[in-house]
């Protein structure tokens, strides 16, 4: 197919946008990434539209490029077309760098055997140096904005791989000190600072020479992929969050090695140039880096936060929110170390001070109060994770903050929040001229919202609103009667007052503790059961009732149901009283109940509900107290359903599903064994509670082996050895593989349950076979024969095998003893494997050293070389 036109691409990309998902399906899906590629070098399209493309590669580079193969094949690509661009002004250069850049970055194929990441590393850090690369590549009017580029990819690199620019601090750090572009080159030298410190501390090693070295930015080889491998990509988000900054895992254990004189000297020369250009980045830019350097150098030893109090001083007036924020995470990381009492003071003033002003917009309003909601003190009372409000923040200070009923909802919660941690530090006296005490404010505020919420035919807002706030008031201070005890009371009379927020109270009922929650329930059920049973809002008492009634006040209970069963007239009422029912017969109410029942069961108008109210007398009068509770529990599936009757048998249908479960099984790997025609996998299950029914699935991701079959067990129970399980593989390809792991099974009480295990492994060596024995004497010609085959078409190498103490013999009998064919011990060993499905390798172990053995090897699967290569190395150090 030839280059396509600009409209045939407008059109193509317009269907893409439209629905990627839709468009992948589709049969133009498999040469969409082709064709972007080829085009990029069609000069009869203009530069827009190869912008247009390469923008969509940007968005979209897990749809085009969706594995490793293709993201390097893409790679390549893009670089070619840049190298390719004539020495003048391009708007494409900076696309394409940034176009590879993605692609080797979500396609996973960044690393040091991709020739696509050989190329782009030395280049963009050429290009970030400001080297001359040669041919005119940089045309004059580019290059600052191309080194700009050059930085932010390898900060993208950085990220993905943590630890690759560890050789390249003291080239970068040189760079920041030369005309350039000033924010990109200090973020990207604080992320490589920062990353380097936290690995290399987990390592116990030292930066050493890295933060002087000045390695060449074209030589190739300043990467350092070891420490990536020691990384693993498993670092902590880069944002300031002042929270975090007391979590943390590997960061927090920076101290497990000091660092030497010279080491500290010239980390501190780097903060302090990184510090002393900040003013220079845009403010979000400069609470990025104050954060990497803030956790970078938290906890080291040697390196006091000293360092940032210039730029304390400077910040501690910023109008900047996230300057503020970044100030907030380094008081988070370092306390009094670097804040004194008056820091604190004047910080916490400003923010108080600040959140009161009117002008305020309602998002950065309710930032300034989460600021103060989750202040970090120096010196904190109570336990650690408690809330509570600053020490040093009074009624006095806060007074302007103080919610009232005229605020935004959201403004007011969080206002009411603060209060509440005020309220919480003890009731103050009041005295004479002053404002009240926070509680009784607390109560005067929560009044006005009772009295608004209870307006007949106000909005829902209002409701939701008071139950927000009510809901926050007894988290917060759901240990002090002297607030709770009014807050029932406040609730009891909403109810009152207003009957239809009943959905409301159940929610709150179901939220609160239990110390709100207990004596809540008694005071609305005497509210309910002493209105008549008559009430225009019977629907919304029945629905209270079904929620708050137990064994406790039955005859009042009882009574309030005779007397609203007359008027249950309608469908919706009639299901009303009966689960009322339903909830009595939970909390173990008899006597009583049998009688109301049985005149349900004959009065009611409903077909439905007298079946209802029938099941219900007869699950009474023939289950035990235990056996009801089951049988009446709540149900793990809950679809809509016309008819009640069915509604109640949700529960039986329930123990007939398949329900998910934890794990209730280990399974393990036994011992390999090389018999049969396939490689077979020994599994070794073992049960935590008794099983029964097992049946084990198993899932290979991707093309690499057949599906594999089921393998069933009838019984485990724990503390038994139970017999190996086979499981036979099928390879397509010789490659280790992960097996996804399904188990179904039923457990003692009847009920049929899955769970997902953890995934097993297969290694290379576990898909070893050994050929057909030759005849006596027959094994030289034999496997000569097979070393001829080999060749042209397979592939021939050599390798250095390491010996343990155990010496070669040791190592062929442990490891290789079932594949040899030739052997004169203890000097040479002639080894043929065959590789399922139609594969071969041969080994040829002679002429062994002390230390190792030189193999020879040959095999007609050239992709296995690889993993022969790895899996000689490690035999020595193999159990």
């Amino acid at each position: 197919m030839g280059p396509l036109s600009r409209d045939v691409w407008a059109q193509r990309l317009g269907a893409f946008r439209a629905s990627p998902s839709a468009f992948m399906a589709g049969p133009e899906a498999e040469d969409l990434g082709r064709d972007l590629l080829g085009d990029l070098r069609n000069e009869k399209l203009s530069e827009q539209t190869k912008v247009s493309l390469l923008a969509l590669s940007l968005e979209y580079p897990a749809q085009l490029w969706p594995d490793a193969t293709a993201a390097e094949v893409a790679a390549t690509s893009l670089l070619d077309t840049l190298v390719l661009l004539p020495p003048r002004p391009s708007a494409l250069r900076r696309p394409l760098l940034l176009a590879a850049t993605t692609a080797l970055a979500v396609g996973g194929a960044l690393g040091p055997t991709s020739g696509a990441s050989c190329r782009l590393l030395p280049l963009l850090l050429g290009l970030a140096a400001g080297s001359d690369l040669g041919r005119g590549f940089v045309p004059a009017s580019e290059q600052r904005p191309l080194q700009a580029t050059a930085c932010e990819c390898l900060r993208e690199l950085e990220s993905c791989k943590p630890g690759l620019l560890g050789g390249s601090l003291g080239l970068l750090r040189g760079l920041l000190g030369q005309e350039g572009p000033v924010q990109p080159l200090s973020l990207l030298l604080s992320l490589a600072l920062r990353n380097t410190l936290v690995l290399q501390s987990r390592a116990g090693a030292g930066l050493g020479a890295l933060l002087t070295a000045r390695v060449s930015p074209t030589a190739g080889g300043p990467w350092d992929w070891a420490l990536v491998e020691e990384g693993d990509g498993r670092l902590q988000p880069q944002a300031p969050s002042w929270p975090a900054a007391e979590e943390g895992d590997g960061e927090r254990s920076l101290t497990a090695r000091g660092h030497s004189p010279e080491e500290v000297r010239e980390l501190r020369a780097a903060v302090a140039q990184l510090l002393d250009t900040s003013y220079l980045l845009t403010p979000v830019a400069q609470a990025q880096l104050l954060w990497l350097l803030g956790w970078a150098l938290r906890g080291l030893q040697g390196q006091p936060p000293a360092l940032f109090k210039p730029q304390l001083v400077r910040l501690l007036g910023t109008a900047q929110l996230t300057l503020l924020h970044a100030v907030l995470a380094l008081k988070a990381a370092f306390g009094e170390a670097l804040f004194t009492a008056q820091d604190e003071t004047l910080l916490l003033r400003r923010i108080t001070l600040a959140a009161q002003h009117p002008a305020l917009p309602p998002s950065t309003h309710l930032f300034y109060l989460h600021c103060l909601l989750s202040f970090p003190e120096n010196c904190p009372l109570g336990p650690e994770g408690e809330e509570a409000a600053p020490l040093l923040l009074g009624p006095q200070l806060c007074r302007g903050l103080l919610p009232n009923l005229l605020h935004e909802p959201t403004a007011l919660l969080a206002r009411l929040h603060l209060l509440c941690l005020l309220c919480a530090e003890g009731e103050e006296e009041e005295e004479k001229g002053q404002l009240p005490s926070p509680g009784h404010y607390l109560e005067e505020l929560l009044a006005g919202l009772w009295q608004r919420a209870a307006l007949e035919g106000g909005p829902r807002a209002l409701a939701t609103l008071c139950f927000q706030a009510s809901y926050l008031v007894a988290r917060c201070l759901a240990g002090q009667p002297t607030v709770l005890t009014p807050l029932i009371h406040g609730l009891a009379q909403l109810y009152r007052a207003r009957p239809m927020l009943a959905p409301h109270f159940v929610d709150l009922l179901d939220q609160v503790d239990p110390e709100l929650r207990e004596p809540l329930k008694v005071v609305l059920r005497q509210e309910v059961v002493s209105r008549p049973g008559r009430d225009e809002a019977l629907c919304w008492h029945l629905q209270m009732l079904a929620r708050v009634a137990d064994g406790d006040a039955q005859s009042a209970t009882l009574n309030f149901l005779r007397a609203a069963a007359a008027h249950c007239t309608s469908w919706d009422l009639q299901q009303g009283l009966l689960q009322v029912c339903r909830a009595l017969l939970r909390a173990g109410v008899g006597g009583g109940l049998v009688d109301l029942l049985q005149v349900l069961a004959r009065q009611l108008e409903d077909p439905d509900g007298r079946d209802h109210a029938r099941l219900y007398y007869i699950l009474l009068a023939h289950l035990a107290g235990p056996k009801l509770g089951v049988a009446l529990g709540p149900s793990l599936a809950t679809p809509a359903l016309a008819s009640s009757l069915v509604a109640e048998n949700q529960g039986f249908v329930a123990a007939l599903m398949v329900q998910e479960a934890p794990a209730l099984i280990r399974l393990s790997m036994g011992s390999h064994e090389v018999k049969g025609p396939l490689p077979v996998l020994q599994l070794l299950p073992e049960a935590l509670e008794p099983i029964y029914s097992l049946e084990l699935r198993f899932r290979v991701e991707g093309q690499l082996y057949a599906p594999l079959g089921a393998v069933h067990v009838p019984c485990l129970c724990p503390g038994r050895s139970a017999r190996p399980l086979l499981l036979p593989l099928q390879p397509r390809r010789p490659a280790p593989a992960r097996l996804d792991v399904h188990a179904l099974y039923t457990t003692s009480t009847g009920l049929t349950c899955h769970a997902h295990l953890p995934p097993l492994f297969v290694n290379f060596a576990d898909l070893f076979l050994p050929f057909p024995q030759p005849p006596e004497g027959a094994g030289l010609v034999f496997f000569e024969e097979l070393w001829d085959s080999c060749l042209p078409e397979g592939a021939e190498s050599r390798v250095w095998c390491p010996l343990g103490p155990q010496g070669l013999e040791g190592l062929v009998s442990r490891h290789l003893e079932p594949f040899v064919v030739v052997a004169q011990p203890p000097t040479s060993y002639y080894v043929a494997i065959h590789l399922p499905p139609d594969s071969k390798l041969l080994l040829r172990l002679e002429a062994a050293l002390a230390d190792g053995v030189p193999v020879a090897l040959r095999t007609d699967d050239w992709a296995v070389l690889p993993l022969v290569g790895d899996y000689l190395r490690g035999l020595a150090a193999a159990v």
